[in-house]
């Protein structure tokens, strides 16, 4: 499947769900926009989270990882069935203080390859911090898996990561939003 397809094909699980929504929201990273992707409304459909984990596991294959890694909440789901469809351990990191944290005795063996897995990400905040505390609890990431990658490919890590679509839908700083969003209050949906 190219990635036209593959694109096509996650954007129209995506509509199927209700999950593309239109209005004017704030996003985790503070940046406004005039679309949103409710990925929980996705991951209530255990068919279609089957699907995109299906297509996120071909390029995540490789990397010899023993483990997932899910940042909450956004990860969770996703993460969890590409772990069983790979036969991974899955575990997953929490926010504490609005930090990710892991908790719950979690723990990583010393160099321990792991794959992170998040559902959205548009200037990449939580992986990057996943990628902390993975290493900080003595893992090693090996690759980073996404839903949707709202910076259309600008986003980067210091680990290859793959993302199932690679969008661009324009982001706006508080102080500089189009006239179609102003006056009008954003929202914070949740992913």
């Amino acid at each position: 499947m190219g990635m036209d397809s593959q694109e096509d094909e996650v954007l129209q699980i995506f509509r199927d769900s209700g999950a593309l929504l239109s209005g004017h929201f704030l996003l985790r990273s503070g940046l406004h926009s005039a679309h949103f992707f409710q990925c929980a409304q996705v991951c209530q459909y255990m068919d279609k989270v089957t699907r995109m984990a299906e297509i996120m596991i071909k390029d995540l294959k490789g990397y010899g990882a023993t483990t997932v890694v899910g940042p909450a909440m956004g990860g969770l789901v996703i993460g969890q069935e590409v772990a069983r469809q790979l036969g991974l351990r899955f575990v997953f990191l929490e926010k504490v203080d609005d930090k990710l944290k892991l908790r719950r005795n979690f723990k990583f063996e010393p160099g321990e390859k792991v794959l992170i897995i998040e559902d959205v990400i548009t200037r990449g905040g939580r992986v990057v911090e996943a990628l902390e505390q993975c290493r900080a609890h003595g893992a090693e990431p090996a690759a980073v898996g996404v839903i949707v990658d709202r910076s259309a490919g600008k986003t980067s890590f210091d680990v290859p990561h793959h993302s199932l679509a690679e969008l661009s839908f324009p982001t706006y700083e508080a102080s500089n939003l189009p006239p179609e969003l102003q006056g009008s209050e954003a929202v914070k949906p949740g992913s």
